[in-house]
């Protein structure tokens, strides 16, 4: 690791030790590549990293050849949530108007076979989205609901909502209703039902798009997370933050971007929520807010 690096080549350093599969890690390095320093003295980092690219490349081709998978399961990020519901009622349709992943949308019953992941995109960050095959059929996968953070319920049918509540009810995420209208209804009667239950719901139209960012507030939210950036000295903070659990230190901050990392800091400058003023110089054990920002400088 450079001594001058920015924080998010070490970040993508960091996410590529990290790496499970060839296909993964060829990811990661290319973020790596992208982030190097373009300076001169950087030189033999920029080509040791395209080198071991090449080999990554290599095997990569090997184990298509030799029929080997590359995917080791679905990798967790840090923030996870999986929709579910019964057969035909929209978790293909709301996972690709959310995300980026592109499906076949099927009025078929049970036509999602396997998990489908795909990444929604909120105020800087990445939310892993997994559509679970439907409650009602034999592909549907409980352990994955069960260690995700949060668990969406898609439902278009309000006496869907007892049945899957119920598949659910020994699994730890915190459980939003989605209802997803089929046809035109008295959605403010629903809406009223929705509420006397005390349900945590969104009543959302794929149509007209109505609900939909109140539903990506309310899915981030869930999380209980924060959201850390991080600077180089006269620079801008960067892009996309860092996520974190509520309560956590600079020192914290320092291991999730790279384990050992803190040891190198010579101080620590704060902007944000949690400063008494813009650029404090603050402790490893000083506790960080939502938004803060973090610069570091090593030794």
């Amino acid at each position: 690791m450079p001594i001058n690096a920015h924080p998010d080549y070490i970040i993508a350093e960091g996410e590529y030790y990290r790496a499970q599969s060839t296909e993964e890690k060829i990811e990661k390095l290319k973020k790596m590549i992208s982030l190097a320093p373009g300076h001169k003295g950087a030189e033999n980092l920029r080509a040791q990293l395209k080198r071991r690219l090449v080999k990554l490349k290599g095997a990569k081709e090997k184990e298509r050849k030799s029929g080997k998978s590359t995917q080791k399961g679905i990798k967790k990020e840090d923030m996870q949530a999986a929709l579910i519901g019964p057969t035909n009622v929209g978790k293909s349709l709301i996972l690709s108007t959310l995300t980026n992943a592109t499906l076949k949308i099927s009025e078929l019953k049970f036509s999602t076979t396997k998990p489908t992941i795909g990444m929604m995109p909120f105020s800087g960050t990445g939310i892993q989205l997994i559509e679970i095959p439907a409650t009602d059929s034999e592909n549907y996968n409980k352990n994955i609901v069960h260690t995700s953070d949060t668990i969406l319920i898609v439902v278009n049918k309000i006496e869907q909502i007892k049945s899957t509540l119920e598949i659910v009810k020994k699994d730890p995420g915190e459980k939003i209703i989605i209802y997803n209208p089929k046809e035109k209804e008295n959605l403010r009667k629903i809406e009223a039902t929705l509420k006397s239950k005390k349900y945590n719901f969104v009543i959302i139209d794929l149509k007209s798009k109505e609900n939909l960012e109140e539903l990506k507030e309310k899915i981030f939210k869930s999380f209980g997370k924060l959201r850390i950036f991080t600077k180089e000295p006269g620079k801008d903070k960067s892009k996309r933050p860092i996520i974190i659990k509520p309560n956590s230190t600079v020192k914290d901050i320092a291991e999730k971007i790279l384990k050992g990392f803190y040891k190198k800091i010579k101080q620590t400058k704060i902007w944000g929520p949690s400063s008494k003023f813009p650029g404090q110089i603050v402790g490893l054990n000083h506790i960080l807010k939502d938004k803060d920002v973090v610069e570091f400088k090593t030794f």
